[in-house]
């Protein structure tokens, strides 16, 4: 079973919801829609890469995209949690990134497959350590970045999302039910782009946690 670290403790991880279309400049940079719902996919454990950790881009793919966003960590059994209590659910939060295999992702958009190809592949699922929930004042006001090689290609702030934490770790308790050990990513801004073999890649949430990996093929 795949593991996260919580202030130094190893917490088991359970599935792993990513939202995406959450960000509105995100959404107009890939000229894409924003739907009436949360748009929500998963990954499989086997995507976890800790920090320090190194990637292997798919042989598949010759347009792997970083996608930095905040991540959350479930701290117990949650089945619909109203909004005002919903924080009450996270133990944790970290900075991650959603690699997606782009050019793969369009193909399977035009067919009406499912995404899981260019979003569930090893090593998709970068994540940093989780700081407590109880050292983040204001979730809704947490800034991140992310950097290749030294240069900074994504900042994004959660106050620009279009659905915020407290919601959506409401509505995906609704819709699913969530367990402890569960983890969100909550979506990225714009600024995605490529990566390649060599880059070393650095990812940064609010002055309280960061997390580097490099790319190794």
């Amino acid at each position: 079973m795949a593991k996260v670290t919580l202030e130094g403790r190893p917490t088991a991880v359970g599935s792993i919801f990513c939202v995406g279309r959450n960000y509105a400049a995100h959404i107009a940079e890939l000229n894409n829609v924003r739907d009436d719902m949360p748009l929500v996919f998963l990954k499989p454990q086997r995507a976890l890469v800790p920090p320090g950790g190194s990637l292997t881009l798919p042989d598949y793919s010759h347009d792997v995209h970083h996608e930095c966003e905040l991540v959350l960590l479930i701290g117990r059994d949650a089945d619909h949690v109203p909004v005002e209590q919903a924080l009450d659910v996270v133990a944790g939060y970290a900075v991650g990134l959603d690699l997606t295999a782009r050019d793969v992702q369009s193909e399977l958009k035009a067919k009406g497959h499912p995404w899981t190809r260019a979003k569930g592949f090893r090593g998709s699922a970068c994540v940093s350590d989780f700081v407590a929930a109880k050292r983040v004042s204001d979730p809704t006001r947490l800034r991140f970045s992310f950097s290749i090689n030294g240069e900074v290609r994504q900042r994004g702030d959660t106050a620009m999302m279009l659905v915020g934490v407290a919601a959506l770790v409401s509505w995906l308790s609704a819709e699913y039910g969530l367990q402890a050990g569960d983890l969100i990513y909550t979506g990225t801004p714009e600024g995605v782009g490529p990566i390649h073999a060599g880059a070393h890649l650095e990812a940064e949430l609010d002055g309280l946690v960061s997390a580097h990996w490099d790319v190794t093929r």
